[in-house]
């Protein structure tokens, strides 16, 4: 089975940075392509941004684009969202999922979720 566990939330103040972690393990993961998500209170369930099996592609929802940066150590099983010029509106609770697409896109399926980890960005 496949296990996520993110990391590295917080507080920080607008246009800060912070940098989540998602732990990975089980069989075949480092065969698995990744994303990040987020959910504001209130709001739907929000894509942020997805990286293929190998790190080799990338791509971002448009209101993070050129902020935010997803990358993956394969032999640390660890995938990593760095958010640069944070803004209140990033406040949510951000979540790593792993999709069998080996480049996943906004619309792919994603079959494995973590619990999230709170990130809040005060103005």
């Amino acid at each position: 089975q496949v296990q996520l566990v993110e990391s590295g939330g917080g507080l920080v103040t607008a246009g800060g940075s912070l940098r989540l972690s998602c732990a990975t393990s089980g069989v075949g993961v480092d065969t698995l392509g990744m994303g990040w998500f987020r959910q504001a209170p209130g709001k739907a369930r929000e894509f942020v941004a997805a990286i293929s099996w190998n790190g080799d592609s990338t791509n971002y929802a448009g209101s993070v684009k050129g902020r935010f940066i997803i990358s993956r150590d394969n032999a640390k099983k660890t995938v990593f969202l760095v958010m640069n010029s944070l803004k209140p509106e990033d406040t949510a609770v951000y979540y790593c999922a792993a999709s069998r697409w080996l480049s996943p896109v906004s619309f792919s399926p994603f079959n494995y979720w973590g619990q999230g980890t709170q990130v809040t960005v005060s103005s």
